[in-house]
């Protein structure tokens, strides 16, 4: 009987010999049940295959048949199915002295015995009861479908939910990762501009007084090597400069003068400087999008942040090879990874090389200030970290695609421009360098007093009267009782009143009074309506100091207002 066939009172009966057969047909036929006679074991197969309640079969009739097949049949019924037969036996066939009768037992399973000649009320009963279990054999059927089929809806349920969860742990995991990296980063860069800030105070002093040591040293009529010596501190004191120029890009502090800028324009104005930096031997192909949008960028900036692209390239792929420098016009979906920008529309330059490439351990480390794979001494491990920095200040971001042997793709995004790229403008006229003014009286505050004294010594040298405070309170009391005061240098970054605190008070009640800043790091959010003439970035050298004061003493800013970001 297959599993899925509906009850039916179908009754085969196998009795070959003599007339067992058509009498158990005609006492189950006026019991109103239904029966068929089968002639032999094939017969009766058939019968049972095609779907039946209880079979009727005598003993004699297996005995001398081959039921390999019915028993194979038997033995793989489904569960909830145990096909009840009716055995008729010869009078004293029991199974205490038939042994015959224990194996067909073992055989068919669940067999009732019945010996000939029987009662027929013993039939009916015995059959009416076959067909009673078998009955409750298909409602189990039933129930366990039922039940299976919700137990399959539930375990679908449970593996979608499971899904689910999976992918929100994943995607979970994933936010995570990207927020702790995120926030690694603003940690080293907040930490970076903390040492760049307090290096160009050093830088400043060293630069300074470098100066002076060879002005006096050329009075003195001294040359020769301790001159040179002298040069190689001053080489190695703007190396270090550039350096923590590097270092404020990463961290987002310098300052960047964006405009609408045609990246198209940009590209092809350098290939003559990327040719010459990657050498003779590398093919420099360029791939420019027409109709390409204007980005708002500082393109000075962006400038050295393809040439940093370009030059790690270069040492990726060592002698030949070939750099490619693309533009596009991208919308970007959610980013995938914190380095990369959100989403909006963007327009991107992409650097392509064919060196070396890189792992997937060196992948996720590559924008961290100061990690480098070149040996010692052939990198700061900067250059991406300030391509990062730069970009990210920018408003934009970076992605890179890269494969160990298959070379390296670096794309920076920078946000699209909402107005055309303007004409460029003739730069405003600036003081004759030869000429400065002298005899100014200036308030110089910094919280350092040696910045604070090789300032004070460079201002003495250009011919001014120096006051100095060592703090925003102190400047504060200065300006109470000295009058004729024509010009401030204040240092941005102090403790307690910083700059900007300090520049607003004196405003309040002076808001005519130039003021200079003096900043070892652009606080890109408090500077940022601060025009580029008044401040002067550390370390600053005699010649750029006295420019910076010329321009506030003859009146030469773009307005004689300074806002400040709160």
């Amino acid at each position: 009987m297959t599993p899925n066939s509906e009850p039916r009172e179908n009754i085969p009966i196998l009795a070959p010999r003599g007339r067992d057969a058509l009498v158990a047909k005609e006492i189950l036929r006026d019991a109103n049940l239904r029966a068929t006679i089968c002639v032999d074991l094939g017969e009766l197969f058939a019968e049972i295959r095609h779907g039946v309640d209880v079979t009727v079969v005598t003993e004699e009739a297996l005995r001398s048949g081959d039921t390999r097949e019915l028993i194979s049949w038997i033995a793989a019924q489904p569960p909830w199915s145990d096909l009840p037969f009716i055995l008729l036996t010869q009078h004293g066939g029991g199974l205490e002295r038939n042994p015959t009768a224990a194996e067909l037992t073992a055989t068919l399973g669940n067999v009732t015995f019945l010996e000939r000649p029987f009662h027929p009320t013993t039939l009916v009963s015995v059959v009416r009861t076959a067909i009673r279990g078998r009955q409750r054999q298909y409602e189990c059927r039933k129930l366990s479908n039922e039940q299976e089929s919700r137990v399959a809806e539930r375990t679908a349920e449970l593996a979608a939910a499971n899904r689910q969860l999976v992918a929100q742990i994943r995607e979970r995991e994933s936010v995570e990762k990207t927020l702790l990296q995120m926030q690694r980063l603003e940690a080293v860069g907040q930490l970076t501009s903390g040492v760049a800030h307090d290096f160009n105070n050093l830088l400043t002093v060293v630069l300074g007084n470098l100066t002076f040591l060879e002005r006096g040293l050329t009075a003195a009529g001294i040359d020769g090597k301790l001159f040179d010596r002298l040069g190689y501190v001053r080489a190695a004191a703007e190396r270090g400069a550039k350096l923590t120029d590097q270092m404020l890009s990463f961290s987002r502090r310098q300052r960047l003068e964006p405009h609408a800028v045609d990246l198209n324009e940009t590209v092809v104005g350098m290939r003559d400087l990327l040719q010459s930096t990657m050498g003779g031997t590398t093919h420099i192909e360029t791939r420019l999008k027409r109709g390409l949008w204007s980005a708002m960028v500082d393109p000075v900036q962006l400038e050295l942040a393809v040439l940093n692209l370009a030059i790690n390239a270069r040492d990726a792929m060592g002698v030949g090879g070939a750099l490619t420098v693309a533009t596009e016009n991208l919308i970007a979906g959610p980013p995938n990874y914190p380095e990369e920008p959100p989403a909006g529309e963007y327009v991107a330059v992409k650097v392509t090389d064919t060196g070396s490439g890189m792992t997937d351990e060196v992948r996720a480390k590559v924008f961290e200030p100061f990690f480098t794979t070149k040996e010692i001494g052939k990198g700061s491990g900067l250059g991406l970290s300030q391509v990062l920095g730069f970009a990210k200040q920018s408003g934009g971001g970076v992605r890179i695609d890269s494969e160990k042997g298959s070379g390296t793709s670096v794309q920076i995004f920078l946000p699209r421009a909402r107005a055309d790229v303007a004409a460029p403008v003739a730069p405003a006229a600036r003081p004759n360098a030869d000429w400065h003014p002298k005899g100014a009286t200036i308030l110089l505050v910094d919280d350092d007093n040696q910045v604070r004294e090789v300032t004070r010594a460079m201002l003495h040298e250009l011919g001014h009267r120096v006051l100095e405070a060592g703090s925003g309170g102190a400047a504060l009391e200065i300006l109470q009782r000295e009058a004729g005061i024509d010009l401030l240098i204040i240092d941005f970054a102090m403790p307690g009143m910083n700059g900007a605190d300090l520049a607003r008070q004196v405003r309040a009640k002076q808001p005519k009074q130039p003021i200079l800043f003096a900043t070892g790091f652009a606080d890109r959010v408090a500077l940022a309506d601060i025009d580029e003439s008044r401040i002067i970035g550390k370390p600053f050298v005699e010649d750029e100091l006295a420019e910076k004061i010329a321009l506030a003493l003859t009146g030469n800013f773009k307005s004689n207002v300074v806002r400040f970001q709160r």
